[in-house]
């Protein structure tokens, strides 16, 4: 027992006197004016609009850290700093791949700097070089797309200047764009341009370091043409009829009903307005959980040629001016896929798969609002365009919002809005042949 208490004594005495040590090293006296010894530099690696630093910092025992700064060509100076125990740090914001010179010096808690060490580095491509050459422009409809790789992931904005004529006035805008998405996609929507009115645009990219690539100019895009497809000649099948071998959804659960789908009425507080799968969602596919899944069909009553989609969330959320209700949450559809019927061949042929944005950092309005405007997709996003002429149309339904897409708790739906144009006679005949539908 003495033994064990001799050596509780010694640890305690020990850690009280490092602790002295360390408080003394980190003790600040506005008397010092010793300055800290000059890191020495070892390698020097070039980064993506970068320089990775690896030195040895000095003995000083008041050593805060070590420090690197440039002048960047707006005039501000950026530092970038390390922690006196490491031995490497990191410069960003070197815009082009020339040759920098970046000054390296250590500073201890006083605030004494030592005499800088000049390093020259000529840096691999910036971020915002990586993301102005993945650039790619498309025509949308009723709109242009942006679409751009930023592999670093670092913060950038990509500027629109975009200019067209409207009804004999010239529109002059500018849309910026801010990300550090490793892909993004963003759409200018809402032109209402006719097919002979083009968009010219140039477009730059910056970083936070103020550095700007040369603007990349477009010129002439011409907007893509559709309009919205009637419903009036819509028809549902009954609930469980298989049209090649998928069978219709049930969705009258509950208050909803299946056919406000397609009334070209949406759900609000004051207007309950939408389907409900109650958790019985047929499937059609062998092995698939009933509620996992579940297909919503419909007759077109003519053949049409889709361009996108415009899918509404049941909202049901109380008070309306203050809730978000069920908006991107709960019972609603996040994940969905798109397939058309080929006749000829009696079987559905897969469009494209969709996953609704979840909405980050806006408030409850902004949520309602967001949501009352609907989800827009195209039927082709990464090359818009139209489907064949198609008379049957199914929406898949598979998964709701929470937990990252996973819920099987998707039992809602308010409206379903299509897009597109009629399908020629020729079109058609080339696409159905002469063979009807097999159940």
């Amino acid at each position: 027992m003495k033994n064990f208490r001799y050596l509780l004594t010694v640890v305690f005495i020990t850690a009280i006197f490092f602790a002295c040590r360390e408080e003394t090293r980190f003790s600040i006296s506005s008397s010092d004016k010793t300055i800290p010894g000059v890191p020495v530099v070892n390698r020097v690696v070039p980064l993506n609009g970068g320089a990775r630093i690896f030195y040895t910092p000095p003995t000083d025992e008041d050593l805060l850290f070590i420090a690197c700064d440039y002048v960047a060509p707006n005039g501000k100076t950026f530092t970038f700093s390390s922690s006196y125990f490491k031995d490497s740090l990191d410069v960003y914001g070197l815009g082009e791949t020339k040759e920098y010179t970046l000054n390296l010096y250590s500073e201890d808690r006083t605030g004494n700097k030592s005499t800088t060490v000049p390093i020259k580095v000529t840096p691999l491509e910036s971020t915002i070089k990586l993301v102005v050459d993945s650039l790619v422009v498309r025509s949308g409809f009723n709109s242009f797309y942006l679409q751009w790789s930023n592999p670093l992931q670092q913060s950038v904005n990509v500027i629109v200047n975009f200019q067209f004529d409207m009804e004999g006035v010239h529109r002059d805008l500018i849309q910026v764009f801010s990300s550090n998405l490793p892909f993004d996609r963003q759409f200018i929507n809402d032109l209402n341009l006719g097919p002979d009115q083009p968009v010219n645009m140039q477009i730059h990219v910056e970083d936070i370091y103020g550095n700007a690539t040369t603007p990349v100019e477009v010129d002439g895009l011409i907007l893509l043409q559709d309009s919205k497809i009637p419903k009036d000649n819509w028809v549902l099948p009954n609930a469980n009829d298989s049209i090649a071998g998928i069978p219709m959804c049930f969705g009258n659960g509950a208050d909803g009903r299946i056919w406000r789908v397609i009334d070209d009425m949406i759900d609000t507080k004051n207007n309950v307005n939408y389907m409900n799968a109650q958790d019985r969602g047929r499937t059609g596919v062998a092995g698939i959980p009933d509620a996992n899944l579940w297909n919503f069909i419909i007759d077109l009553g003519d053949y049409y040629e889709l361009s996108r989609i415009i899918t509404w969330q049941r909202h049901s959320g109380g008070d309306f001016d203050l809730n978000r209700g069920e908006y991107y949450m709960d019972e609603n559809v996040g994940h969905y896929r798109l397939y058309y019927l080929d006749e000829a061949a009696n079987q559905w042929v897969f469009i494209s798969e969709h996953y609704i944005p979840m909405p980050i950092g806006l408030t409850d309005m902004q949520i309602i609002q967001r949501g009352m405007a609907g989800d827009q997709e195209y039927m082709y996003p990464d090359n818009p365009g139209f489907t064949p002429p198609v008379r049957w149309f199914r929406y898949e339904a598979v998964n709701g919002f929470p937990n990252n897409y996973t819920s099987i708790k998707h039992n809602c739906l308010s409206e379903i809005t299509l897009f597109g144009r009629p399908a020629s006679a020729e079109s058609i005949m080339a696409s159905i042949g002469h063979k009807t539908i097999k159940n």
